[in-house]
C-alpha cells in the first residue's frame, strides 16, 4: 500500500475534486490500520459529505472497505450433484419488517441458496437475529463451513455476519455516527453493499423503505440510494435490483421479536396480514426472477407447505425448536378507539419507538432485549374501526414502561369518519430500480 498524505486528500475532496482508486484504497486502509487519525477521516467524511462521491469513487470506496476483511466463498454450492444458484435480499429497516422470515425459505423452497447474513436490531428498526432468538435453542452463530454445509442441504440460512466481514465499515460507521456525516448516499450504499458483496452471493434484491420509519423519508432520497446500490452491485458482477416500499405506516399487525416471529409463521402457514404476504410475493418474484426461474408463482409454496418445510428444516439445522412456544410478555396495556369510523393513519416511526420504548429494541449495541415485548394494532391503515374496540396492544414484562411507550404514540393515529384514499398500496411497492 503506497503512502498519500490524507490532508491532501481531505484538501482534494474538499475543493471538489475526484479522488484517485489509490488515494482511497490508502485512506481506508490507513484508518482501520490506524496511520490515518480518526479526526483526519472524520474530516473527509464532512468533505464527501459535501462534495460527494462519483459512481467510481463510491465503487472504489465499497472495494476498499470490502478488501479490509475477508470474504465468503459460496462458488461450488450443489445439492444432489446440481448447482446451487444463490439469491439474497437486504432490507433498509422499517417497523414490522419480519419479511426476511418468510421469504429466506420461501426462497429456498425452489432449489436455490439464500445466505441471509443478518443483523442485530439498533433503535426503533428491529434486528433479524433478535426475532429468531426468541425461538427456544436458536442461534446464530454458524461457522463458514457450516454455513456452505447448511445452504447445500437445506437452501436457507439466517446468521450473523462474521466481525471480519468488511472490517473498516464497522470502524467507519462507528466514526460517522458521532461527526453528522451518516446522510450521505455514497456512503450508506458504500456501507449496505461492501458487506452484501463480500457475502458472495451471484443475485442481489435490495427492500429501499420509504417514509416516516424509514431512514429514507422521501421517495427522491430513496430511489437516489436504491440506485448507487444498483450500480454497485452490477459493478461488482452482482445481479442486483430494487424495490422501492412504503414505511408510513408500520407492516403487518406487530412490531417486537417473539410477536413477530408468530406473524411469519402464519404467512407460511398461508395466513397472516395480507400486505405481509403481498410483499413477501412482490420480493420473492423479484429474486426468483433474478435467479433465472421466470415461470412460477411463489404463492404455490405457502399454499402448499413447502415453503413452512424449508423454515422448519432451517430453524432445527441452527439448534432450534421450530414446534416450541414462542415467549410471551408478563403484562398488557390495550389502547381502546374513541370513536368509530376508518384508521386514516398510523404512523410507523411512533409505533417502532413505542416497541422500543416497550424493551423489544436497544440503545446501545449488545444491550439486552426483550423477547415477548411489542406493540400489535388490531386494524391497519384505511380499514374500519368502532368505538370501544381495542386499537393497540402494549406487550411489555416491565409494566413500568407502558407510561413511556403511550406517549410515543400520542398523536400516531388518526381516525375519520370517510374512508381515506391514500393509504399505502397493499404490496407496499412504490417503484423499481434495476435492469
Amino acid at each position: 500500500m503506497s503512502a498519500v498524505d490524507p490532508v491532501s486528500v481531505i484538501g482534494a475532496k474538499r475543493d471538489g475534486r475526484e479522488l484517485t482508486t489509490a488515494q482511497i484504497d490508502a485512506v481506508v486502509h490507513g484508518f482501520t490500520s490506524g496511520t490515518v487519525a480518526p479526526e483526519q477521516m472524520s474530516s473527509l467524511l464532512m468533505a464527501i459529505v459535501w462534495r460527494g462521491m462519483s459512481r467510481r469513487e463510491t465503487a472504489d470506496w465499497t472495494a476498499a472497505m470490502i478488501a479490509s476483511g475477508i470474504t465468503v466463498d459460496l462458488s461450488g454450492l450443489e445439492r444432489g450433484g446440481r448447482p446451487l444458484t444463490t439469491v439474497d435480499k437486504h432490507s433498509t429497516g422499517g417497523v414490522g419488517d419480519k419479511i426476511t422470515l418468510p421469504l429466506t425459505p420461501l426462497i429456498a423452497s425452489y432449489g436455490l441458496a439464500v445466505p441471509q447474513l443478518s443483523g442485530r436490531g439498533l433503535g426503533h428498526t428491529g434486528g433479524t437475529l433478535d426475532k429468531l432468538e426468541s425461538i427456544p435453542g436458536w442461534s446464530a452463530q454458524v461457522s463458514p463451513e457450516r454455513l456452505r454445509s447448511q445452504l447445500s442441504r437445506v437452501g436457507a440460512v439466517i446468521c450473523a455476519a462474521s466481525d471480519q466481514l468488511a472490517p473498516a465499515d464497522r470502524a467507519l460507521y462507528a466514526l460517522r455516527d458521532v461527526t453528522g456525516t451518516v446522510a450521505s448516499i455514497p456512503l450508506i450504499a458504500a456501507s449496505i453493499m461492501s458487506k452484501k458483496i463480500a457475502e458472495g452471493t451471484e443475485a442481489l434484491v435490495l427492500d429501499v423503505k420509504v417514509g416516516s420509519g424509514a431512514f429514507m423519508r422521501t421517495y427522491d432520497d430513496a430511489a437516489d440510494l436504491a440506485r448507487a446500490m444498483v450500480e454497485l452491485g452490477t459493478d461488482a458482477g452482482v445481479r442486483t435490483s430494487a424495490l422501492l416500499t412504503d414505511m408510513s405506516a408500520p407492516l403487518g399487525r406487530s412490531a417486537g421479536n417473539a410477536l413477530e416471529v408468530a406473524e411469519a409463521v402464519e404467512v407460511l402457514a398461508g395466513g397472516g396480514p395480507r400486505d405481509v404476504v403481498e410483499l413477501t410475493l412482490a420480493l420473492a418474484r423479484e429474486m426468483l426472477d433474478a435467479a433465472g426461474l421466470r415461470d412460477v408463482d411463489p404463492a404455490e409454496h405457502l399454499a402448499g407447505g413447502q415453503a413452512m418445510d424449508t423454515w422448519r428444516a432451517m430453524i432445527a439445522a441452527q439448534g432450534g425448536d421450530p414446534a416450541a412456544s414462542l415467549p410471551e410478555a408478563v403484562h398488557r396495556e390495550v389502547a381502546v378507539v374513541s370513536e368509530s369510523g376508518y384508521l386514516a393513519r398510523l404512523d410507523a416511526l411512533a409505533v417502532g419507538l413505542a416497541a422500543w420504548e416497550l424493551g423489544a429494541g436497544r440503545s446501545a449495541p449488545g444491550a439486552a432485549v426483550s423477547a415477548g415485548a411489542g406493540v400489535t394494532w388490531h386494524a391497519a391503515v384505511g380499514e374500519p374501526v368502532v368505538a370501544g374496540a381495542p386499537l393497540l396492544t402494549l406487550h411489555a414484562d416491565d409494566p413500568a414502561r407502558f407510561d413511556a411507550a403511550l406517549a410515543r404514540l400520542e398523536g400516531a393515529y388518526e381516525v375519520t369518519a370517510t374512508a381515506p384514499t391514500d393509504v399505502p398500496p397493499l404490496d407496499r411497492v412504490l417503484g423499481r430500480i434495476g435492469p
